[in-house]
């Protein structure tokens, strides 16, 4: 009877190990039936076309701008020559050939600040004054006129400066105004109520591109005579308009699951309507849609490709401004655009990237 009160208990297997390679693949990969055989099919498929990928891109493709090389291809392999060719007209649109250092000075600035703005630890109130400093900048090296420098019109701005100011300064501006427009339609007063519904609604209820058309061409129909406001203005507050409105259903998504209870506890405190949503309800509501705001200023960066139809050349524009004109390298559009979807690829994934990193950070208190 002692014996089998006191009989040794077998060891169990040690659990599985939650890190390193064999763990990623495990949890990634090969996690059940389904996602292993969903791996399998997606590796023969990759080992299928792949062999026929890099024939194309690689192994028969022709780098050098050598258009008579890329012609006797006839399409059997990558003409990467057209890039080699035609990058200056894609990158920096129609400002002039000889200035176009100006314009790659000031989107390395613009670049510049958004990784210090994205970087913790410089995060201060001199990093607004930063901001002001490097925008103020980019408009003298783009803009010229001063300081010997010769002027350019903005009809003539494009490509990646275009598609940086455009992006950067409509999220900026679109950002405190979905704030605002998401707390007036939460609001108790019926015409503040009202008059953001109506904005959302209606600007939500058509497409980007009748934004522009109206901000581009319809507008300066509705000004004074002798008044005239830039395109590129114009196009600027259509933009951050368009954004605003569906942004401010995403902040609005988050003020809503914000608890009651949090409401009532800062009345009880004695809380001043903005001290409670400044200090208790935004922070909250912001942090639970990190994603979705990050998805609203992604579909922004991207939206401004649309600029075209008021002829405003970014980098989507560019290209076609480069090859449509040149009839010796019209055929390879597809190696064009193959190049610029690379550079959309690279701004979106690295927002994508921050934006995980922000999200970490700030469920930090609610891991388990």
């Amino acid at each position: 009877m002692d014996t089998a009160l006191h009989a040794p208990v077998i060891a169990r297997p040690p659990p599985s190990r939650t890190a390193g390679p064999l763990a990623w693949l495990r949890a990634n990969l090969f996690g059940g039936w389904k996602s292993t055989l969903a791996t399998i099919v997606i590796a023969v498929v990759i080992a299928r076309l792949l062999p026929d990928l890099y024939g194309w891109g690689v192994a028969r493709s022709v780098t050098q701008p050598d258009n008579a090389a890329c012609r006797a291809l006839e399409h059997s392999g990558a003409c990467w020559g057209v890039i080699a060719e035609k990058y200056r007209l894609i990158l920096f649109g129609r400002y002039p050939f000889a200035e176009q250092w100006r314009p790659l000075v000031a989107t390395l600035l613009m670049v510049a600040m958004l990784v210090a703005s994205c970087t913790r630890v410089l995060w201060s109130r001199w990093l607004a004054v930063a901001w002001l400093a490097v925008l103020a900048v980019f408009f003298v090296l783009m803009r010229g006129g001063i300081a010997g420098l010769t002027p350019v019109e903005t009809a003539r701005w494009g490509g990646v400066p275009l598609t940086m100011l455009l992006s950067t300064l409509s999220i900026a501006a679109a950002f405190p105004i979905a704030i605002l427009v998401a707390l007036g339609r939460r609001s108790h007063l019926p015409a503040i109520r009202t008059l953001c519904v109506v904005y959302v609604e209606l600007i939500r209820g058509v497409p980007l591109i009748s934004v522009l058309f109206m901000a581009s061409f319809m507008f300066p129909l509705f000004i004074p005579p002798g008044i005239s406001v830039d395109v590129l203005v114009r196009v600027l507050v259509g933009i951050t308009l368009f954004a605003a409105a569906y942004l401010a259903e995403v902040v609005r998504g988050g003020l809503q699951a914000v608890p009651k209870g949090q409401l009532e506890a800062a009345a009880a405190m004695g809380l001043t309507y903005w001290q409670t949503q400044r200090k208790i309800v935004l922070p909250q509501a912001l942090r639970m849609v990190v994603p979705s705001i990050m998805n609203s200023f992604i579909s922004t960066f991207k939206d401004t490709s649309l600029v075209t139809i008021v002829s405003l050349y970014d980098l989507t524009g560019s290209l076609a401004l480069a090859l449509g004109g040149d009839a010796n390298w019209r055929q390879f559009y597809l190696e064009g655009y193959l190049f610029i979807a690379a550079i959309y690829w690279m701004f979106c994934f690295a927002m994508s990237r921050y934006s995980q990193w922000v999200e970490r950070h700030l469920n930090v208190g609610n891991k388990r």
